[in-house]
């Protein structure tokens, strides 16, 4: 393996440095003027408080965003579990006409922009779940429009594991006489509970901080926290408070992340075995 020359190798750590740096400064600095005594986050500070922090705790607006989002992206992961496994087991151990073209069709919603995927939701809530079926924007079309890229994660993280377990134990399980939902609940599954684990963990990640198809899919009443940061952005009453659930949001999107990728490492170190 070719290793980089000394310039080489500096010139790329300092290159990373200035990535990590322009993507992290800006959230520790948001994370310091949570603690921040001047309203207006004069820099530096003029000194440290926790009471944005005991005023966020008992403030509404953002706990019951907090609940919603929690909401959404437990409904969005559960309905991406189910759909996604089942999609990526048809899609993997089955060959039939026009499986190219499904596979292009699932996975296609996490490369569309997301304004595009937010007005084609709101369009069909708009024309065919309001009228027909007496179904308004709100927490259910939220759960039904982040589940729409939930899915991709859960299919991809699915079928990366089924590619590589191959089809040998399936097969040897049908030969000693046990029936497709056997096996599944036997073989299949147990050697995809960390992919699912994973995938679950990434999609809630994504559907809680996802702001641009919530905005389309919520209803009046249904602020998700990325929704309740942005509508109260402007208020230079609620600059602090904003400063607060910005942080809360950042830590509770990271932690999911951190555990897929934990427990993806693990496997894939326990798999090289």
């Amino acid at each position: 393996m070719l290793r980089p020359t000394g310039v080489v190798r500096w010139a790329l750590w300092a290159f990373a440095g200035f990535v990590l740096a322009f993507v992290y400064v800006p959230l520790i600095v948001v994370g310091i003027n949570s603690f921040n005594r001047d309203r207006t986050f004069g820099w530096p500070p003029a000194g440290f408080t926790t009471q944005w922090w005991q005023t966020a705790l008992t403030a509404p607006g953002p706990r019951e965003a907090l609940v919603t989002s929690v909401y959404a992206g437990l409904g969005a992961t559960v309905i991406a579990l189910v759909l996604g496994t089942l999609l990526s087991l048809a899609l993997t151990r089955f060959d039939f006409f026009g499986r190219s073209v499904v596979n292009l069709l699932v996975v296609l919603p996490i490369a569309l922009p997301g304004i595009v995927t937010g007005l084609a939701l709101q369009s069909a809530i708009s024309n065919v779940l309001t009228p027909v079926l007496g179904i308004s924007a709100g927490l259910f079309t939220i759960i039904v429009g982040h589940a729409t890229f939930c899915i991709v994660v859960i299919f991809n993280n699915v079928t990366a594991r089924l590619r590589r377990m191959g089809t040998s134990l399936e097969l040897a399980s049908a030969d000693l006489g046990a029936g497709p939902w056997t096996t599944f609940r036997r073989v299949t599954f147990p050697l995809l509970r960390s992919a699912l684990v994973a995938g679950g963990l990434l999609a809630f990640g994504l559907s809680f901080d996802e702001i641009v198809v919530t905005t389309f899919t919520a209803g009046p009443g249904t602020p998700t926290l990325p929704i309740w940061i942005y509508n109260n952005l402007f208020r230079p009453t609620q600059a602090p408070v904003v400063n607060v659930v910005a942080v809360v949001l950042v830590v509770l999107s990271i932690l999911p992340v951190w555990l897929a990728q934990r427990i993806g490492g693990r496997e894939a170190g326990a798999s090289r075995l």
